[in-house]
């Protein structure tokens, strides 16, 4: 029965297809017949426009909807003034092929190992082969989240990452080893941190060459400008443009050989348009928070597409279930062997199937053919599936099930026979007789071994990652308050608090996982009975930490950024009295352990900023400007007040320089992933002109997730700790 005419019976052979609109910036669909609405008499019990598609006889519309679309497509590349030169350098042609990109967090730790401070590239890699088949590029991210805590720029934290330059180089050659190419990112927003002195374009271009990147991404960028593609070509060093978000401009199209993109949801399956205008141009489908990746991979499957395979996103770890990372394996497999088909001037979208919800593209060369299929419905279909002209000499393969097929032949057509899991793929290759590849059978015995375990019986549900808290040893208890701290007395405690990340919603995963929790999420509410404990009146100073130098010879083994501001080994002239900074967790530990306290869990810094009552800001509820220091929103950062310099900003405990003069650093936490450390108040530094910059956390309810990787890189201008001492009981 039609869904949308009950009155008129099926055709044998229809689809849902949504009307064409070829001014969509990203996709074009078929034209759809004349379509006659329900009336109110018959209108379903549901929704209309929650139906689904509407139907069409496929074989009366379809190659009508191919023909003016190409012709669209003819005339649209004209009135753009297209000119294909970019996609025919050699240099470049890898993008084409790219089918499994990866955005990763260099603070994941199987990139690199905190421990023995090296990087882990084989470890990395090796974990994602095992998983869903391993990658062709990958994008590394080492600026968002933690730009922003001082005035360093993204190029900058380039240098900052552990070995500097010449470890970026190491990086870069050694996925190189392993067949992967590597992206580095520029941000375009970041203008409110420190003046590189040179556009954009040319800093990131530059750095691509220096180290030998093959390609740059354009975080939030609708194209990447061609400024980025006549700079990275006067390096000598060319390399692929890609830009983040989309739509694509239609005219940027021409250099920008690579894009991210977003995939059709709809039953119906969307071509894409930029695939539509240019076979050869390769979208890495971006779903960051995407659960279940089923529509992702139908989209990709169906236009020949590539795959953003992200999982740590801003240290929140997404990971892929077992069957999407299976099903991402399998399609991966199709694609890296069939690379020349699917850039096919000539592929056809829609090509003609018998079976409701079953939707097929066709990627033709002059003696084969590969056919790419997916099964919207939700249940297994078998049965005769597709419908090919029949040639002499040409054999049929089942590449999905490494099977050959014989199909059943009907005057000039072969009818075509696969068995389709629910919600399933198939692929089906014609080779004309002495066309085929000499791994063929190698590569079907390849496809036949992953068919042994059906899709479906992979596990499809998704689980955060559990949190582990650092322990904190506990002091000697001190029978008196020691110098320079106050006595924070026992108490009940309502502990609240929540992060504030710029992303990631209130999805499970977000933020920390405190130890009576099950699992990490944003917001955090507990009730403590507090111990009474000592803790700092100030942050420690840089006179404090000068003298624990010349006591005890300290010096890390990672010593890049450590004590940046200082000169000669002591603090500038008058910033003694300063809360010291560019001192990483493990340094200030070391101060710690030294001087017998300990590092505050997040709860005891609160308690002592907030005391029982709830209140937003250590004086109070309100606001007060003159109990921090002034807000500094240049583009370079200015020394820290001196830590007495705001009597009025004290807790009721009489707490001092708690809020707005550099963040303070507390408890630290780590899953199998990521490490992360809760940075408490604030700073006084804002950098303009984005929402992207680390946020500030001045109220006392809330807290920073600061990314941690390696001293070189964690050490920040605006950031400081203080000490605590148990007390006895």
């Amino acid at each position: 029965m039609n869904i949308h005419n009950p009155d008129k019976p099926e055709s044998k052979t229809h689809k849902g297809i949504p009307a064409p609109n070829p001014q969509s910036t990203d996709f074009v669909q078929p034209h759809t017949l004349p379509i006659h609405l329900p009336t109110p008499g018959n209108m379903p019990a549901w929704p209309f426009q929650n139906i689904g598609q509407w139907k069409i006889d496929v074989q009366n519309s379809v190659e009508a909807w191919r023909k003016g679309m190409k012709i669209w497509r003819k005339e649209h590349l004209m009135r753009i003034g297209y000119n294909d030169a970019e996609y025919k350098r050699k240099e470049l042609a890898w993008s084409q092929s790219n089918y499994v990109h990866a955005q990763m967090m260099v603070e994941d730790r199987f990139f690199y190992d905190p421990v023995a401070g090296k990087y882990t590239i084989d470890k990395y890699l090796d974990d994602l082969e095992n998983r869903f088949g391993g990658i062709d590029s990958v994008l590394l991210w080492y600026i968002y989240p933690n730009i922003g805590l001082d005035d360093r720029n993204q190029i900058d934290l380039a240098h900052d990452l552990p070995g500097g330059i010449e470890g970026l180089k190491q990086i870069i050659h050694d996925f190189h080893k392993r067949g992967v190419k590597v992206f580095l990112p520029t941000m375009p927003w970041d203008n409110g941190t420190r003046d590189v002195g040179l556009p954009d374009f040319q800093a990131i271009t530059d750095l691509a060459a220096e180290v030998k990147a093959d390609g740059i991404n354009g975080d939030t960028y609708f194209s990447v400008p061609y400024a980025f593609r006549k700079a990275s070509d006067d390096t000598g060093h060319p390399v692929v443009l890609q830009p983040e978000t989309w739509p694509l401009a239609d005219d940027a199209l021409a250099w920008n050989t690579q894009t991210w993109g977003k995939a059709s949801t709809s039953l119906v399956p969307a071509v894409s348009k930029l695939k539509w205008l240019e076979p050869r141009h390769l979208t890495n489908v971006e779903n960051r928070w995407a659960r279940d990746r089923t529509d992702d991979f139908h989209y990709i499957f169906f236009n020949g597409h590539g795959y953003n395979a992200w999982e740590n996103i801003w240290g929140i770890w997404n990971q892929f279930t077992p069957r999407d990372g299976e099903t991402l394996r399998r399609i991966a497999t199709i694609f890296r062997k069939f690379s020349a088909l699917l850039v096919s001037p000539d592929w056809e979208p829609y090509a003609e199937t018998l079976q409701q919800g079953v939707f097929a593209t066709r990627f033709p060369s002059d003696n084969v053919s590969l056919w790419t299929i997916v099964n919207r419905n939700e249940y297994d279909m078998g049965g005769e599936q597709l419908v090919v002209k029949q040639f002499e000499g040409v054999s049929f393969y089942d590449i999905w099930r490494g099977q050959l097929l014989a199909p059943r032949v009907k005057d000039s057509e072969a009818i075509i026979s696969v068995d389709l899991e629910a919600k399933g793929y198939g692929a089906i290759l014609a080779v004309q007789e002495g066309s085929e590849s000499k791994d063929l059978l190698k590569f079907l015995g390849t496809m036949q071994e992953f068919a042994r375990t059906p899709l479906q019986s992979y596990a499809h549900v998704w689980k955060s990652l559990p949190q582990t808290i650092r322990a904190i040893e506990a002091t000697k208890p001190a029978p008196q308050t020691p110098p320079e701290m106050v006595a924070i007395p026992a108490g009940d405690f309502v502990f609240r608090v929540g992060g504030i990340e710029v992303e990631g919603f209130m999805w499970e995963g977000v933020d920390f996982q405190y130890p009576w929790e099950h699992s990490p999420r944003r917001t955090h509410q507990h009730h403590l009975s507090m111990k009474p404990y000592y803790i700092d009146r100030y942050p420690v100073t840089n006179e404090a930490y000068l003298k624990f130098m010349e006591t005890s010879g300290y010096q890390p083994l990672d010593d890049h950024n450590f004590l940046r501001d200082w000169i000669d080994g002591h603090p500038q002239t008058g910033w003694e009295n300063k809360p010291v900074t560019w001192i990483s967790m493990e340094d200030a530990r070391a101060y710690a352990s030294w001087a017998g306290k300990r590092l505050p869990h997040e709860w005891e810094w609160q308690y002592a900023a907030q005391g029982n009552d709830g209140r937003l800001f250590p004086w109070g509820n309100n606001w007060d400007n003159a109990a921090v220091p002034q807000m500094n929103q240049s583009r370079t950062s200015l020394p820290p007040a001196d830590v007495d310099a705001h009597p009025g900003g004290a807790s009721p405990f009489g707490v001092m320089d708690l809020v707005a003069n550099v963040w303070q650093w507390t408890d630290e936490y780590w899953d199998d992933h990521t490490r992360a450390a809760a940075l408490r108040g604030g700073c006084s530094y804002q950098p303009q002109g984005s929402h992207w910059y680390f946020p500030q956390a001045y109220q006392l309810d809330q807290h920073g997730k600061y990314l941690l990787m390696a001293p070189s890189k964690d050490r920040a201008g605006m950031l400081g700790f203080r000490c605590i001492v148990d007390a006895e009981i």
